[in-house]
């Protein structure tokens, strides 16, 4: 397994599932510490071949850790879950006690937006839009029309926006890179963010902007999460 500052290749084609868990910490000084925790985690246990890579991000607000894991399919990670899983939990919470966990999202990369001119640019930021939606169908208009949104609009600073589609149909997630803070904040600030948001909603079967996993702990926030990278691991290279 290889240590990288880089982000994760969201669209590597070896993907199948794609595993987004929140972490919630007592105190943002516990933040990194979390993260740390769970990288550490991996490196001390054997890894399947199926885990491709983990990536953990820090929220600038200070209270939760993102975890995102590429996984090449579902059985091989609930495999890892019945027998790895809770030593390597019980270690964590051992050392930070008070992590609550909302649990786990599976999802499946559907499309992606890159614009043209991206390729090599190092995002600073990530911005993960969630909405809530009623099942496949909706999952994949709501997608689409995002992605159109996106190619329409004048987005300077985006460098890729990845659409996920929950395995159970119930939300979207645009897990969206960004060149930094102020690129993502003159997007908001020209009311961009605002018309595809509207666009969004306008979907048949599309409820409402979710909170981040849908859970109950995470109440619904008026403003979108974003995160900057911590530390991620490459078990095996994208193809």
């Amino acid at each position: 397994m290889t240590s990288t500052p880089a982000y994760p290749d969201a669209r590597r084609p070896d993907a199948g599932t794609v595993l987004v868990s929140p972490w919630i910490v007592p105190t943002p000084g516990l933040q990194r510490r979390a993260a740390d925790a769970v990288i550490h985690a991996w490196e001390q246990q054997a890894r399947p071949a199926a885990m491709l890579s983990l990536s953990t991000f820090l929220s600038d607000d200070g209270s939760h850790v993102l975890n995102y894991a590429q996984w090449t399919d579902d059985d091989a990670h609930r495999e890892w879950v019945r027998h790895q899983r809770p030593a390597a939990i019980s270690r964590i919470d051992e050392s930070i006690p008070g992590i609550r966990r909302p649990g786990v999202t599976r999802y499946a990369r559907y499309r992606s937006y890159a614009p043209e001119g991206t390729p090599g640019r190092r995002p600073a930021l990530l911005v993960t839009p969630t909405f809530a939606t009623a099942g496949p169908a909706a999952q994949r208009a709501l997608a689409d029309t995002v992605l159109d949104a996106l190619e329409r609009a004048a987005a300077p600073g985006l460098l890729g926006a990845h659409l996920h589609l929950s395995k159970d149909g119930g939300r979207v997630l645009n897990y969206a890179e960004w060149e930094g803070f102020d690129a993502w904040r003159a997007f908001v600030a020209g009311g961009a963010a605002d018309r595809l948001r509207a666009a969004a909603e306008g979907v048949a079967g599309v409820t409402a902007l979710a909170a981040l996993a849908a859970a109950p702990a995470f109440p619904v926030q008026s403003s979108v999460p974003h995160y900057r990278l911590h530390r991620s691991l490459v078990n095996v290279p994208a193809p």
